[in-house]
């Protein structure tokens, strides 16, 4: 009788020991969620200019020229803002509000630039600060040219287009503008001065033709 109770104790005793249901944690304790869970990652939306170009611009530019690859269609490669200091050089609070002006309208830190060279008759010596300048790639460059394209030229006062003698005989397009205030960033109580700046749209294209159609299909308003 002994024996058979300390084998019904020790039966019911290994009963009451289960195993956990509980699933091991990976090393680190990082959690991994499943795919379109509440933690997946949402992708980041490429800029509509850019899809304008993969999608429209592409096919009309090798219908139009008759590419036979994809590669060879011409494409926005940088876009380079420059903004000389002017007579303000000298004076560095004006210095540092139009590089914050020019940092606000591209979205980018400006970098400084510099006098190659000594010129008497401009006051001007050899490594003296003289300018900032912005070069813009990829997302940003999309995000900038489509917002002058679409935003800022319809602010110029009696606009009628660009003009299509601005092309360098490389595939480039360059241009100035004359006033900060038609971006939309710049408030006009808080400027200290009216300054303009120089644009330029360097493509891959190997002629101004294939350049210019490229800019024009991309939305450029050219002047008849």
């Amino acid at each position: 009788m002994a024996d058979t109770k300390k084998t019904a104790v020790k039966t019911s005793a290994e009963k009451s020991v289960k195993p956990s249901a509980e699933k091991p944690s990976k090393p680190g304790g990082a959690q991994v969620s499943k795919p379109g869970g509440e933690r997946a990652a949402s992708k980041p939306t490429e800029n509509r200019l850019k899809i304008r170009y993969k999608e429209n611009v592409v096919p009309a530019l090798m219908k139009h020229f008759g590419y036979k690859n994809i590669n060879q269609a011409p494409k926005l490669e940088k876009v380079v803002i420059n903004m000389g200091y002017g007579d303000i050089k000298d004076n560095a609070k004006s210095v540092q509000s139009a590089i914050e002006e020019l940092r606000q309208i591209s979205g980018q830190k400006p970098y400084v630039t510099s006098a190659k060279k000594s010129v008497a008759n401009f006051k001007v010596k050899q490594g003296m600060k003289v300018g900032a300048k912005v070069t813009l790639r990829n997302d940003r460059m999309y995000a900038f040219t489509d917002k002058f394209i679409s935003v800022v030229l319809p602010r110029v006062r009696d606009f009628k287009g660009v003009s299509q003698k601005s092309f360098d005989g490389r595939g480039n397009y360059s241009m100035g503008v004359k006033e900060q205030l038609i971006f939309p960033e710049i408030v006009y109580d808080q400027i200290e001065k009216i300054r303009g700046f120089d644009i330029c749209f360097v493509t891959t294209a190997k002629t101004d033709e294939e350049a210019k159609e490229l800019l024009k299909l991309l939305g450029m308003p050219f002047a008849k």
